[in-house]
């Protein structure tokens, strides 16, 4: 009776139902892949074991196919096992700053941020842009928010600096240039993970979003920016023409900048981490993406590398993302 009454009242708060059935949704993702896959197997090793005691080998090349398909969905299962961590399977914000470089690194910067939203893209997740600082040529700076199962998990080790090699299409001469991009990957903080922000620890300001002219200016002050005083994060928000809107969306992208700041903080006690935060620091680069004289994407971390730049710059990264995960993760426990 006990567990009726509950169902009865599971939707008393369409929230946290909400949330729950998400959580199952969630759950049930990772378990029913794994169910077909041992169920896979299993008639697999029936269909080997016939063969055998029949000694039919008319058999083995369906049967080796079979293998290499198993093969092959279980490496893409196992992936969601590598990333156990709290906020894993979050959505994510991510920033994307140019360095320096002036028109060449915002070209580069807004070549980086549609690699990241064409691989969103290809993950079906959902993509809403947050904040962009135009410059000439490309960005100075941009920021989106990610939301799909585990897009913090994926992305997480994207955070750092991506250089690029190329000949420059800006260069009168055609010589070759070297640019650098940072990209910060950081997770959307839901409501059961609590980051205290104090009132006096908060500036807020206000101002008048930028826009395309014309009729799109908006003549009102609803962009909005935070500064947490203690250590000096900064976010702002003006993508929506509503001042409340914005303030909700830096407060979340604030919140989650904290956790991480604080994750951080905490886990620089640990010799392992600090070193892996010196390889990501400015002017140490995780990734190179080189056009000329030949093309290759290097990561520094795995040595992973591809000659299809291509198809990387379209967003085809999951090799370099897959590989990071696995380095993390032996790392982890070594």
């Amino acid at each position: 009776m006990e567990g009726r009454t509950g169902d009865e009242h599971f939707w008393d708060d369409p929230a946290a139902a909400e949330k729950a059935m998400g959580e199952l949704k969630a759950l049930k993702s990772r378990y029913e892949p794994w169910k077909e896959l041992k169920a896979k197997i299993d008639d697999l090793s029936v269909l080997l074991e016939l063969a055998v005691d029949a000694g039919d080998e008319s058999q083995s090349a369906e049967i080796e196919h079979e293998l290499e398909d198993l093969s092959r969905r279980y490496g893409k299962q196992n992936i969601f096992e590598l990333m156990p961590g709290e906020v894993d399977k979050n959505g994510c914000f991510l920033t994307i700053h140019s360095g320096a470089g002036g028109t060449e690194a915002c070209d580069w910067s807004q070549m980086l941020y549609r690699m990241y939203l064409r691989w969103a893209e290809r993950k079906g997740f959902a993509v809403e842009e947050v904040d962009r600082l135009e410059a000439e040529g490309g960005v100075k700076s941009a920021t989106c928010r990610i939301d799909g199962d585990y897009a913090y998990g994926y992305l997480k080790g994207e955070s750092g600096v991506h250089r690029l090699v190329r000949i420059s299409p800006f260069d009168a001469n055609a010589r070759r240039h070297t640019s650098f991009a940072s990209a910060y990957v950081f997770p959307v903080i839901d409501d059961t993970i609590a980051v205290e922000i104090r009132p006096e620890d908060l500036r807020v300001d206000t101002y008048r979003s930028g826009g395309a002219g014309g009729q799109h200016v908006n003549k009102t002050d609803s962009a909005v920016r935070f500064t947490h005083l203690p250590t000096g994060i900064v976010v702002a928000c003006q993508n929506e023409r509503s001042q409340i809107k914005n303030r909700a969306i830096a407060m979340s992208m604030l919140k989650a900048r904290l956790y991480e700041y604080y994750r951080q903080e905490k886990e620089k006690e640990n010799e392992r981490f600090a070193q892996e935060k010196k390889d990501i620091s400015w002017g140490n680069q995780i990734r190179s993406y080189v056009f000329q004289p030949y093309t290759l994407v290097k990561d520094y971390r795995t040595k992973a590398e591809v000659g299809n730049i291509q198809a990387v710059m379209d967003g085809d990264i999951d090799y370099f993302i897959e590989e990071y995960l696995r380095f993390a993760w032996n790392n982890a426990r070594a």
